[in-house]
């Protein structure tokens, strides 16, 4: 015989007790919904809004960009790079943008250090070249990668179209 058809105290606390839990589990569960709802906007807020269209704002972005990898915020980088993105990593292999996201965790340790920065814009397109350095935490560089990025200006900010990266020979030069 069912629970709900069984009569008795005993059968009436079960009953009570099956009910409150899943009352207890449904306001877990709103509680956590309006959770992740109400932190949306703070999520969003993080990518640009009305960036200038200047060779100063694409050098901020590649700033930017560097500094997310150091610290393997794969969060920050994906309000940088355009959906159709791709990049020309130093092995010659294309990579999308979702994979170039999924690599960002299992990056190696160390601080990007940007050098040689040029920009330059012309209309709703820009471009930046530069040397990235990887310095691990003795403060030797460990990688020197010389890189072009190509970005499109779109509601309001850069997004990077595509990158380029080559790797440079010894590191300690």
């Amino acid at each position: 015989m069912p629970l709900e058809q069984r009569k008795g105290p005993a059968v009436e606390v079960a009953l009570v007790a099956r009910h409150n839990s899943c009352d207890d589990l449904n306001v877990k569960i709103l509680t956590t919904l309006l959770l992740l709802l109400s932190s949306l906007p703070t999520l969003a807020a993080a990518c640009p809004e009305n960036q200038p269209k200047t060779e100063a704002a694409l050098t901020n972005i590649e700033n930017t960009w560097a500094d997310a990898l150091s610290r393997k915020d794969a969060a920050t980088v994906a309000c940088l790079l355009a959906a159709e993105f791709e990049d020309a990593d130093v092995d010659g292999s294309l990579k999308t943008r979702s994979q170039t996201l999924a690599h960002i965790p299992q990056r190696k340790p160390g601080t990007n250090r940007l050098s040689e920065m040029r920009a330059h814009v012309e209309g709703n397109f820009g471009f930046t070249r530069g040397l990235a350095e990887l310095v691990d935490a003795s403060g030797k560089v460990v990688a020197r990668v010389r890189f072009t990025d190509v970005f499109a200006y779109r509601d309001g900010r850069w997004q990077a179209l595509a990158g380029h990266e080559t790797l440079l020979g010894e590191a300690s030069r």
